[in-house]
């Protein structure tokens, strides 16, 4: 017999030999399908998380043309800001049931920007309509009510804070804006001893100062920086108001902001 016949023979034998499956395979194909679901489920958190970033960030727009404190919503505003919750109600749902147990913790990087701009919006919004600022619990109510009462989705601490930072820049456009076209401070109209919102940013600012963070992680370096923004933001309603207060003695009696000119636009270029 050929060398050549002799190699075929011994692959025919190795071919017609039973195969055996190893037994590491299960294990790994079982890895493969949770890392395939991981993945799966990041993604649809991140994308949940953009589209609630969006809707929230519309919202605050929507609301940046209200003008007066403690009064009804124009109906314009009102029923813009009800289409971009009906949006946040949609997202927040459809990853609600990814957010479960030790998912909560596990993909808190990924949902922590949108869960802290749907705070910005939703204080915003409850400071201009009572003066007051939400607490970390009614928030949480706010976000388990767009849940729809399944599963829950957990608003940190954290997330809480940082999402009260970053309104804090929305009040202080809130106040610049309506100070260039109304010629008062939100909240002076109400009469002497009637807080303001530059008395609230400062009360807010005195309470966020006393917050103690532990030094080290991601935390602890975002609230530094957006404390220093905080505090820009009350100063720069301060110098808008001195600037007022001392310009307006040497303005002629029933002047009013020219709204093409320049004030407007040195208001919002805060």
């Amino acid at each position: 017999m050929t060398l050549t016949g002799n190699k075929r023979t011994a692959e025919e034998a190795f071919m017609a030999q039973p195969k055996t499956m190893s037994p590491f395979l299960p294990i790994f194909e079982t890895f493969r399908s949770e890392l395939d679901e991981h993945h799966d489920r990041r993604e649809r958190i991140i994308k949940a998380s953009r589209d609630i970033t969006a809707a929230s960030k519309k919202i605050i727009f929507s609301l940046q043309r209200v003008r007066t404190l403690n009064d009804p919503f124009p109906a314009q505003v009102a029923k813009d800001t009800k289409k971009h919750y009906d949006t946040i109600r949609d997202r927040y749902s459809s990853i609600s049931r990814d957010l479960q147990g030790i998912n909560s913790f596990r993909y808190q990087f990924q949902i922590t920007p949108g869960n802290q701009e749907f705070v910005e919006a939703i204080t915003f919004q409850h400071y201009l309509s009572h003066q007051m600022l939400m607490t970390h619990e009614e928030a949480q109510k706010e976000l388990d009510k767009l849940t729809g009462g399944g599963e829950r989705v957990i608003l940190t601490a954290e997330d809480f804070l940082l999402g009260i930072f970053d309104m804090t820049g929305e009040l202080m456009r809130f106040a610049i804006t309506t100070m260039a076209t109304t010629g008062q401070l939100p909240g002076a109209e109400k009469g002497p001893g009637h807080h303001t919102v530059l008395s609230d940013l400062r009360e807010l600012r005195t309470q966020l100062e006393q917050v103690n963070v532990h030094e080290g992680g991601r935390f602890k370096k975002d609230f530094s920086s957006k404390m220093e923004v905080m505090r820009t933001c009350v100063e720069k309603v301060e110098g808008a108001l001195y600037g007022q207060v001392v310009r307006g003695a040497e303005r002629p009696k029933g002047w009013v902001p020219d709204l093409n000119g320049g004030r407007r636009e040195e208001a919002e270029a805060y």
